[in-house]
């Protein structure tokens, strides 16, 4: 069944071939409207291989009851072209500001590249779309950053002010604040891949998990930023800099959530893509 795992998930056979057993399919309706409009957007349906592989990530954050907390969200592998990319596993679809992510940028294995000057995503979700002390960012880095100074994500009002986001520092380490001034340092981490994510289910604190580990930070909730959140940079009220040059291929955007849930489905995902195609 190894060849018809690389038909379209939607092709009449793609269950498989008359007389030679049966293949699983999509089967989650979420899941199905989502490949229904990666389709549209690509042309052509995914490989029954992807396919089933987003099926089973739906699956899992549905039975995790990670998908409520979701409220922006992009799976950036996958799909055949950069459109399908961008298509949302929910909320708004992100924006390509200026065009200036080009179908080279995009790999369906590995994701989307930066260019650490000019490209990015504006999510169009509201930093502050989500309560003070309820919220979560996430990405999947597939290659590691190499600029100092450049964020995954976020959004701020600058120095003292509200600030959420996952960047990596001068110095080289990776560093997050979600709803705060100050925030959670990892030491040599500015390179890590795989899934980074933050959350705050509460005033006093927040977790960061990195590296299949999840460290935890005093810092009380601040004002939360109202500028849009940036994907491959920062948006500080309404300036977007410190653009990065990594790999994503996923992020997401919402309520407070599960880290490990939502790490072992994400990572899981892209491994399965990758083993699909």
């Amino acid at each position: 069944m190894a060849l018809a795992a690389k038909i379209p998930y939607d092709h009449p056979y793609a269950g498989g071939f008359p007389g030679l057993g049966a293949q699983r399919l999509p089967t989650d309706s979420d899941c199905l409207t989502y490949l229904s409009a990666v389709a549209a957007a690509d042309g052509a349906g995914v490989e029954v291989g992807v396919a089933t592989a987003v099926d089973t990530f739906f699956s899992r954050i549905k039975a995790d009851g990670v998908f409520p907390a979701l409220k922006a969200c992009c799976i950036l592998a996958g799909a055949r072209t950069l459109a399908g990319a961008l298509v949302p596993v929910v909320g708004d679809a992100p924006t390509n500001v200026a065009d200036n992510f080009a179908e080279g940028d995009y790999s369906r294995t590995a994701g989307l590249t930066g260019d650490g000057a000019t490209t990015y995503l504006d999510s169009g979700r509201a930093g502050n779309a989500d309560p003070l002390n309820d919220k979560h960012i996430a990405s999947y880095i597939t290659t590691g950053i190499i600029a100092t100074n450049t964020r995954v994500l976020g959004s701020g009002q600058g120095a003292g002010g509200g600030n959420t986001e996952i960047y990596k520092d001068s110095s080289g380490n990776m560093f997050t604040r979600v709803h705060s001034t100050t925030g959670i340092t990892i030491s040599g981490a500015g390179s890590t891949t795989g899934f980074v994510g933050s959350s705050r289910s509460s005033a006093g604190s927040f977790d960061f998990r990195i590296n299949s580990s999840n460290t935890s930070g005093s810092h009380a909730s601040n004002v939360h930023p109202a500028a849009p959140i940036a994907i491959f940079a920062g948006n500080n009220s309404g300036t977007v800099s410190q653009f990065t040059d990594a790999t994503l291929a996923f992020y997401s955007i919402g309520t407070s959530v599960d880290l490990e849930a939502l790490d072992t489905a994400v990572s899981n995902l892209v491994t399965a893509i990758g083993n699909a195609l």
